[in-house]
């Protein structure tokens, strides 16, 4: 019996991995370590594939090569492409050479093999295109809410349709923004964004449409607006839901008929840009409060992104704080410093209510401010040292290692017993929480005497009125 899915990866645990929950639901393989046996057993072979899943880097060829040459010989061949490295580049990269899905490591096994049993299914119809992977990542994330935004990059790459952005403030909605017209049809041509939020309202129309000379005091010579300027390319809208009445429904006929006048103009304007428009706001709060126009919003509300905060993607911290300590030294043409473990650790218990863009700020401060080239959590700026956690990691280990982290850098000496205290204190209160206040049995619930909790809850300041 011919292969059903062949697996090309240089790891061999994860080899073994898929061979065995394949093997387990009957599906037939075949796996190989590089791409370069894939070609050559496809040469060979009387019958190729039904699915390709193919990891992104190895020694040699890349997946994304054996993607283009596979799709090139078998363009309806389902490929799937793996990857450890989370970025957006390689995403897009997998979708535009026409990829039926991207898959992140680590994975769930069983979700793997529910995507394969779809790629059998199921034919890929996207048609090969040209690879794009740069060296750089233009943007990170581990996440799977980020692996989300990728997934609709990549699949958006062939698209004209107008996006809105959700995010709030510094989760990188402009980065989106441009990633989104860097692979599109009209990455030749402009990219233009404008802060409705930031210009006056009585400029931000002169801004938007341009003005005709002599069109109000001041207009000496004609202006081209953004939407001139952005001919063929994208206009990126940010904070579009405070952007004034008025300016709605000229925004809103724009993009109804395609046409717009400058301030002062007689003569309609053809305009041929894709629209990006972006907010922190909730738009359909705006919309009830009437504060936004609810026909604007559907034009808007094409294509949705939501970029989720940086404390709902805690695990892309370390590779996001890497990534700033690297760039901000090669800014700064120093050698790059060192997070320790620990201070890794105690920045993703962090809120960051700056998200990303806080993160990269406070990485280029440890840049030009801590003092070694180790950076330890007693090196980081105050404020962040006497910020408490606000959201507890899943495990409690980890939510106490980044609490003695901080007391080690706050209160040196005093770790041991106030921490020991604080353990005591919280397991005496939730028992005796959860029996009424009654110790004895509380006491057979912590599987100590009652003496000892008497004594405990003494020493504690715990004085709980005894029901026993």
């Amino acid at each position: 019996m011919n292969a059903a899915v062949w697996i090309v990866d240089d790891d061999r645990s994860i080899r073994w991995v898929l061979e065995k929950a394949l093997a387990r639901e009957e599906i037939p393989y075949k796996s190989f370590g590089t791409a370069g046996e894939v070609m050559s057993a496809l040469e060979g072979a009387s019958q190729p594939p039904r699915v390709l899943l193919s990891d992104i880097r190895m020694p040699g060829e890349s997946g994304l090569a054996l993607l283009s040459k596979v799709k090139a010989r078998f363009p309806h061949m389902p490929v799937i492409i793996m990857t450890a490295y989370s970025d957006l580049d390689s995403a897009v990269a997998a979708f535009q050479g026409g990829a039926f899905e991207y898959l992140p490591k680590p994975f769930d096994v069983d979700q793997a093999v529910e995507l394969v049993r779809r790629a059998i299914d199921e034919s890929a119809h996207q048609a090969g295109t040209e690879e794009v992977l740069s060296a750089v990542p233009e943007i990170l994330g581990q996440a799977p809410a980020m692996q989300e935004v990728f997934r609709a990059i990549g699949r958006l790459s062939q698209s004209h349709a107008t996006v809105l952005i959700n995010g709030e403030s510094g989760t990188g909605k402009e980065l989106v923004a441009r990633a989104l017209h860097r692979h599109s049809p009209r990455r030749d041509a402009p990219f233009i964004a404008i802060n409705t939020a930031a210009i006056p309202r009585d400029l931000l129309e002169s801004e938007l449409f341009g003005h005709e000379r002599g069109a109000f005091t001041g207009a000496q010579t004609m202006r081209r607006g953004r939407f001139e300027q952005a001919e063929g390319g994208t206009l990126f809208l940010d904070e579009i839901g405070d952007m004034p009445a008025e300016l709605q429904t000229r925004l809103l006929r724009v993009l109804s008929d395609g046409n717009f006048y400058r301030v002062g103009g007689h003569q309609p304007i053809k305009a041929n840009v894709r629209v990006i428009a972006a907010t922190h706001q909730n738009m359909e709060d705006r919309v009830r409060q009437g504060l936004f126009r609810e026909d604007l919003f559907h034009r808007l509300n094409v294509i949705r992104l939501r970029l989720p905060p940086l404390r709902e993607r805690r695990e892309d911290i370390p590779p996001l704080a890497k990534h700033f300590i690297a760039l901000s030294a090669q800014e700064l043409g120093v050698e790059a410093k060192r997070l320790s473990d620990a201070t890794l650790k105690y920045l993703q218990s962090l809120d960051f209510p700056g998200n990303v863009r806080q993160l990269e700020n406070l990485c280029h401060w440890l840049t030009v401010m801590a003092p070694g080239q180790t950076v330890e959590v007693a090196d980081l700026p105050p404020e962040l040292k006497d910020q408490p956690t606000r959201e507890l990691p899943a495990n409690w280990g980890d939510a106490l290692m980044a609490e003695a982290d901080r007391a080690l850098a706050q209160n040196p000496g005093e770790v041991f017993d106030r921490l020991s205290r604080d353990f005591e204190r919280i397991l005496i209160r939730r028992a005796l929480a959860a029996t009424g206040g009654r110790r004895i049995e509380a006491a057979q619930l912590l599987g100590i005497g009652r003496n000892t909790i008497t004594r405990k809850i003494q020493e504690l300041g715990l004085e709980e009125p005894d029901h026993a």
